[in-house]
């Protein structure tokens, strides 16, 4: 199945394109006229091709660069608003058979501590995140079939849906495992999952092939098309990922655009969102060894004008950045960040046990509590949401883009937003984070653009969770 090889990938994603767009962007990164002429078409807010955004990501004029985070600050505003969803990873187990040089996961290392939760373990972690206020997870596991098969993951997801815990729910799970088949997919779908979530580590095929020397991960076209299967086998909503620091960063970028054109071509849909992590050290990974690194600026930049040129797509930045960082990326386009997160195994029900970090993936640079982050986003005029609504209520897929692409997708989201934080207040929250969090949402409501009936429905739905109701939705 994994040996397959394939002609497809590589038509999407095209290396002699991909190159041609870097060296059209490096002649053209001081055309001011060919600049000005992109943010023209960019502030149409409709999104711009892979070679477009290529050159407006190598654009070295200042003023212009200044022009380019304007107009990601406020195309993210015009499409998402002040809303940030959160969500956290729940790894599974950390058993793998590939050999991906860049993760402590790989089967070579003998060293880290190789476990795998039973269904009663993955209820006392879903507990501990209900505990927290978490609503919405990212499901992560190694590529194993024999000790991770889509058997055990389908079983974990039903598990993780029926645990009700006091006021907790958890009332969507992403999924982020190995590229698998038409077949497993539509398991998946069936199984009621939001996102598939798969990482393309690089689109580089030579590098991507030298970075994963063994295991069903080293073919690059069976990975790559990876979300072609997903949607053929049902599952609406995509996200992708690179991770930045493998391979050269305008390589990628353009790259991802091109996987993002064709996802949109083919099936009508682009991603879902776009994950954009970077390479941080582990049990036996040095980040230094990668020659590729990128600094704080560059990423910010990539950050924005990915959310010029993808405006409709949800953009997703994890723990593995520092509050400083995540604090700067919220402004130019990310749209959901985790919280409180752990990338152990068994993390959140038993954080003491030294055991259980030696068994994460990456080391976490954020690691302030979930109320913590909320706080500090209502301190920054963010919205915390914890909505799961447009699954539930079928506003995925091609239905979500076309609301989103119109920009009316605040008319839900928005009042959502503020129930589920309402929710995660009157639960969850310390003294300091409910009175911030209260003052935040009178304010909000004065200011909600949606209809008069959704507004008055959201003042009654926020009065009756204060009485001890739940889970009402728009």
């Amino acid at each position: 199945m994994y040996d397959v090889k394939s002609p497809y990938a590589t038509e999407f994603i095209d290396n002699d394109e991909v190159l041609a767009s870097m060296k059209y962007a490096d002649e053209n990164k001081n055309n001011v006229e060919l600049v000005d002429k992109i943010l023209e078409k960019a502030r149409k807010e409709n999104g711009l091709s892979h070679r477009e955004a290529s050159v407006l990501l190598a654009c070295d004029i200042p003023e212009k660069n200044e022009e380019i985070y304007s107009l990601a600050k406020k195309i993210k505003q015009d499409y998402y608003g002040n809303r940030i969803v959160l969500f956290a990873p729940l790894y599974l187990s950390n058993y793998c058979v590939n050999g991906c040089v860049y993760c402590p996961y790989h089967a070579k290392n003998k060293h880290i501590p190789r476990k795998k939760m039973t269904q009663e373990e993955i209820k006392q972690e879903v507990i501990a995140l209900q505990d927290m206020g978490h609503k919405r997870l990212a499901l992560e596991t190694g590529e194993d079939p024999v000790n991770n098969p889509i058997e055990y993951i389908l079983e974990s997801i039903k598990t993780i849906y029926s645990i009700k815990h006091k006021n907790g729910a958890i009332r969507r799970v992403n999924v982020n495992i190995a590229a698998t088949t038409v077949e497993n997919y539509k398991k998946l779908k069936e199984a009621g999952i939001g996102t598939y979530i798969l990482f393309q580590e690089t689109y580089d095929k030579k590098r991507y092939e030298k970075l994963h020397p063994t295991g069903p991960k080293h073919s690059y076209d069976y990975h790559t098309e990876a979300m072609d299967r997903a949607m053929q086998g049902g599952i609406d909503d995509v996200g992708m990922g690179v991770l930045y620091g493998l391979s050269t960063y305008r390589y990628e970028f353009a790259a991802q655009l091109m996987h993002a054109e064709h996802l949109e071509a083919v099936f009508g849909v682009g991603p879902h969102t776009i994950s954009v992590p970077r390479i941080r050290r582990a049990d036996d990974i040095d980040p230094s060894t990668f020659k590729n690194g990128i600094d704080d600026d560059t990423f910010a930049k990539i950050v924005a004008c990915i959310r010029i040129a993808v405006p409709y797509t949800g953009m997703i930045i994890s723990t593995r950045e520092t509050e400083t960082m995540r604090k700067r990326l919220l402004d130019l386009g990310i749209s959901q960040i985790s919280g409180g997160s752990k990338t152990s195994v068994g993390g959140y029900s038993d954080p003491e046990n030294p055991e259980e970090e030696n068994t994460a993936q990456f080391n976490v640079e954020d690691r302030r509590s979930l109320d913590d982050v909320i706080r500090w986003l209502m301190q920054m005029g963010y919205v915390p949401s914890f909505c799961t609504a447009c699954y539930r209520a079928g506003r995925v897929g091609d239905r979500f883009m076309e609301i989103c692409k119109e920009k009316q997708i605040h008319n839900f989201c928005h009042p959502n937003a503020l129930l589920t934080l309402k929710e995660f207040l009157e639960d969850y929250a310390t003294p300091k984070t409910k009175e911030i969090g209260n003052k935040l949402i009178e304010h909000e409501l004065t200011t909600l653009e949606s209809p008069e009936e959704i507004k008055t429905k959201t003042a009654e739905y926020l009065k009756r969770i204060e009485k001890g109701e739940r889970d009402f939705r728009f």
